[in-house]
């Protein structure tokens, strides 16, 4: 499941004035940042970023031209410089983040950003509990005690403590 941080102004103090202005950064590889790292930059208004990678990419392919690589050898590099950017794109966004007027809030797993707007809302206004249902106490007399049975299985190479060797 995806993994996203929640930023909110500093200025934000209550949930309900406020929700529109927080922000959800999901973490994880960006597929259209590793395509398009430069508008994707733009897109998510990292200016300073997007100009920054431009500056480290052009430098990189200047190095690459000067020690006279081939094309493939190029190619590949400029992929994994690629990579890289689709791998830390949500690195980039919280750090620009933090140094504004955001702190980060907390963080909420989540199947899409939606689902994380609603689970962190819920849980913060107290609508949505905090866990999950408690767990089920079965009584020790409906445990299965037969040989083959769940009690005496091993689970790859460690068995169950007390039984016979």
């Amino acid at each position: 499941m995806p993994v996203f941080t929640v930023h909110a102004p500093v200025v934000a103090t209550n949930a309900h004035a406020d929700a529109d202005s927080f922000v959800f950064v999901r973490d994880g590889f960006h597929f259209w940042a590793f395509l398009a790292g430069p508008l994707w930059l733009l897109w998510h208004r990292l200016w300073l970023t997007s100009v920054a990678y431009l500056a480290v990419l052009a430098a990189i392919a200047g190095a690459l031209i000067l020690l006279r690589t081939g094309g493939d050898t190029r190619f590949v590099v400029i992929l994994l410089v690629a990579a890289l950017m689709g791998y830390e794109a949500a690195s980039l966004q919280r750090l620009a983040l933090s140094q504004g007027r955001w702190r980060e809030f907390g963080v909420v797993v989540a199947d899409d950003a939606e689902a994380a707007e609603r689970r962190f809302f819920g849980r913060w206004t107290g609508e949505e509990p905090q866990a999950g249902p408690p767990p089920v106490n079965r009584p020790p007399s409906s445990l299965p005690t037969g040989l083959g049975g769940p009690a005496h299985d091993v689970i790859g190479l460690f068995p169950q403590p007390g039984a016979p060797r």
